[in-house]
């Protein structure tokens, strides 16, 4: 473990780098100093989200849930950036999700804001003809619920199992930032995530652009040449991180997305070691850095709203 570390602090690095998109930079987590962010220092989500396994595996397996709803698939393939510059749109969504977690809570709420007004000028037609915005409400609890399970699903896959106590709690401490992007009825367990699911199944249906997706993911330069291997590993770790429904419904339920015991047990060792990263320019160091000129600010969550 203490080996996988070591080796692990160039992948820190690039990781790092990842984060921060043009116009961006390290300083937006230190500040407003002391500061308190949407949750508790000590919370499930900040274990989760600071582990970049947990993020890049749970990341993809978010967006193939959200892609196999055909309202989401196509604004995100219609109106993003994502098949021309793919990194560009990871390192904005990735910046994003990191702000929303362990930047300071007026940070976070003006950042909020302001993707909340790109969506409200988002829509459109399905090429089956049916309208959508990118504000639906409907829309809007689907792509946070999957983002909250992918994260989750993939530290419990790749890190370490949760009890079921900590698990609700998670979904629990990611109410209050949905609610700010928009989400009226945010999940806020996991009974509650399985019964959306169940409401949304119909809706779910396979499509090229979920091939295209993985496509993009398996090749695109998150990590350097020698780890791209590892790369499609996680690739199809995210795969199997889907419910069994939605990978049968998604056509990603043949051999070709199986991961063998062996390489769970090294996504594991992998994902362990990444735990307590302390590179100094990733976000939950700083958050952390923040926090500690203010003796109190560690325990403060803010109100919820």
């Amino acid at each position: 473990m203490n080996l996988i570390r070591r080796l692990s602090y160039p992948l820190q690095q690039r990781l790092a780098d990842l984060v921060y998109p043009d116009g961006t930079q390290a300083s937006d987590f230190l500040q407003p100093s002391g500061e308190a962010a949407l949750v508790a220092a000590d919370s499930v989500s900040w274990q989760v989200f600071a582990n970049p396994v947990a993020m890049l595996v749970g990341g993809v397996a978010a967006v193939l849930l959200e892609l196999a709803e055909p309202r989401v698939r196509t604004g995100v393939w219609e109106h993003t950036s994502f098949r021309r510059e793919p990194l560009t749109r990871l390192r904005r969504t990735g910046y994003a999700a990191m702000v929303t977690a362990f930047g300071a809570r007026s940070r976070a709420e003006r950042m909020i804001g302001q993707v909340n007004r790109g969506h409200a000028r988002i829509a459109g037609q399905t090429p089956g003809g049916v309208p959508y915005r990118a504000d639906d409400p409907e829309l809007l609890t689907w792509v946070h619920a999957t983002a909250t399970f992918g994260f989750l699903e993939a530290y419990m896959r790749c890190v370490r199992p949760l009890p079921q106590d900590q698990r609700d709690r998670y979904y629990r401490e990611n109410v209050a930032a949905a609610r700010l992007y928009g989400v009226a009825c945010p999940p806020a367990d996991e009974l509650a995530f399985q019964h959306l699911c169940e409401r949304m199944r119909a809706q779910l249906e396979p499509s090229p652009i979920v091939a295209e997706f993985i496509d993009i993911m398996e090749g695109v330069a998150l990590l350097p040449p020698p780890a791209r291997a590892l790369q499609r590993l996680f690739v199809r770790a995210a795969v199997q991180c889907l419910p069994s429904w939605a990978r049968q419904r998604l056509a990603l339920d043949d051999a070709r997305w199986s991961v063998a015991p062996w390489q769970w047990s090294l996504l594991r060792a992998i994902g362990r070691a990444a735990e307590g990263l302390d590179h100094p320019r990733l976000p939950a160091v700083l958050a952390r850095r923040r926090l500690a000129a203010s003796p109190d600010a560690s325990s403060i969550v803010a109100d919820p709203r």
